[in-house]
């Protein structure tokens, strides 16, 4: 390295000493620039964390409708395979993989990546090179001459210029990105575990829709049976016109029920297919009755958990530390702002010299801009950083007191529908009792009319509301895993 000495800060370019003239003041010179720059990293982000308000929730140690083994039975995982459906298994996970909201949320992460790599470029130098070629005439200077020059100049250069993060703007603003792309992943698992429930639901609503249809079909053909004995005993004079017009209206009746479970059917097969992404007319579901279908047993863990297990909990609290920092870069607005640029390259009227020791040039300034007036625009923005914040704030708290509602909502909502599930099983198998020996008594001639209706019209409600009543049940079972925030791995003791 025999002829150099001194080292530009910023570019790194190595200067001839012949070229720096008194290098020893340019030594000491640029030394407190380095050292002011080495504080600068230092101090970076000196003043984070200033402004991080304590959301101050309390969490209750238990749920009022849990049971007294809160961890007997967490939900796992795969907790959808718990109902023991192998049809319903393969629509969870054909829409893990092809469901367009997730698509959406996976293409918001990578968005949210883009921003934050964006916001964390000011926190590295810039380098840039150029290169100029240049042909000029100028009329010659002399008085009374009209004579002119005509030369070429050409240029190479190096230009590198950083802005101190003395006051931790740009590290804030960085925080407040990678903040934002965390709840972007947070939020991809709001869609997901949405969606797996929203498909365990709409499977649920077709069976249901199956279910309603097979009781209507059966009770219209247990009308259709008691309107042609009816009918037979009209025709041996036993009965009147009254009593034929009274069974026929209940056999309408019944028949009418059925077009609207076959649109609710239909519907809820072309709603499960676009949670697939398959067009509806391509796709099917094969089906079984909700009584096929197992409810898992599961127990809620300690309400401390849901803060880490909910990810619309875990999004709004990324959400509230991404506003934090944004009200931290407002912040640190307000002070100067420091500039380093360093410039070096070759320059030359010759081109064949432009690599000569003569054409060697290179400058460094440091400049330091501190804002007076500006129309309120930074005091403005610091305020509308601090509303985003209470914002988000408050968004945190709802979040967390939904949650704990969401759980206890559906605690007792599986517990009530199970009680209520085992009293219509009873009101079911009372009701078809009644309703055969009321059928044999008709046919023997001993019972009236209108006690037939009456087993019939009981029977008939009595099974639809059994099919409603164990759809609700299964609603409840999956809102419980959605206000779990899923399923997960409990760790072993």
């Amino acid at each position: 390295m025999d002829g150099f000495s001194c080292k530009s800060i910023l570019s790194g370019v190595l200067v001839p000493a012949s070229r720096l003239g008194h290098c020893g003041a340019d030594k000491r010179r640029w030394r407190s620039i380095l050292l002011v720059s080495l504080a600068g990293f230092g101090l970076s982000g000196c003043i984070l964390g200033s402004e991080h308000p304590d959301p101050a929730l309390p969490i209750p140690a238990s749920y009022r409708a849990g049971s007294k083994s809160p961890e007997a039975a967490v939900p796992a995982l795969d907790w959808w395979r718990g109902f023991r459906s192998p049809e319903l298994t393969a629509l969870v996970e054909a829409a893990q993989l092809s469901n367009l909201d997730i698509a959406v949320a996976v293409a918001q992460i990578i968005q949210a990546d883009a921003q934050a790599g964006i916001s964390g470029a000011p926190l590295f130098p810039s380098l840039s090179a150029n290169a100029s070629a240049q042909r000029i005439r100028q009329p010659s200077l002399s008085s009374g001459s009209a004579s002119t020059s005509t030369f070429s100049e050409y240029s190479l250069g190096l230009t590198a210029s950083y802005m101190l993060d003395f006051w931790g703007k740009n590290r804030a603003t960085l925080y407040a990105a990678e903040s934002n792309a965390v709840a972007s992943r947070y939020n991809r698992e709001v869609v997901t575990l949405s969606t797996v429930t929203t498909v365990a639901n709409t499977y649920f609503q077709v069976l249901a829709a199956q279910d309603q249809l097979r009781v209507a079909r059966n009770n219209l053909a247990a009308a259709t049976r008691i309107l042609e004995l009816i009918q037979k005993q009209f025709a041996g004079g036993t009965v009147s016109q009254l009593d034929v017009s009274q069974q026929a209206s209940l056999v309408a009746t019944v028949r009418a029920s059925i077009p609207p479970l076959e649109v609710t059917l239909r519907q809820n097969t072309a709603a499960l297919a676009v949670l697939v992404a398959r067009l509806p007319e391509e796709f099917n579901v094969k089906g079984r009755s909700l009584s096929k279908l197992s409810v898992p047993r599961v127990t809620p863990g300690l309400p401390s958990n849901l803060l880490t297990q909910r990810p619309d909990i875990r999004q709004a609290e990324a959400q509230l530390v991404a506003s934090n920092f944004s009200v931290e870069a407002a912040r640190a607005a307000f002070f100067p702002q420091i500039q380093l640029t360093g410039t070096t390259g070759f320059q030359s009227t010759a081109l064949s010299a432009l690599f000569a020791p003569g054409a060697w040039y290179y400058t460094l300034a440091a400049s330091l801009l501190q804002p007076i007036f500006d129309g309120y625009l930074l005091k403005s923005e610091l305020k509308q950083a601090r509303g985003v914040q209470l914002e988000n704030l408050q968004l945190y708290r709802k979040a967390v007191l939904s949650a704990f509602a969401d759980v206890e909502n559906a605690l007792v909502a599986l517990k009530q529908t199970t009680i209520q599930l085992r009293l219509q099983n009873d009101v079911v198998t009372n009701s078809r009792q009644a309703f055969q020996i009321s059928e044999e008594q008709l046919r023997g001639g001993t019972i009236s009319l209108i006690n037939v209706l009456q087993t019939q019209q009981t029977l008939f409600t009595a099974e639809s509301n059994l099919v409603q009543i164990r759809l609700n049940r299964m609603l409840a079972s999956s809102s419980l895993f959605q206000a779990l925030g899923g399923g997960w791995v409990w760790p072993t003791k």
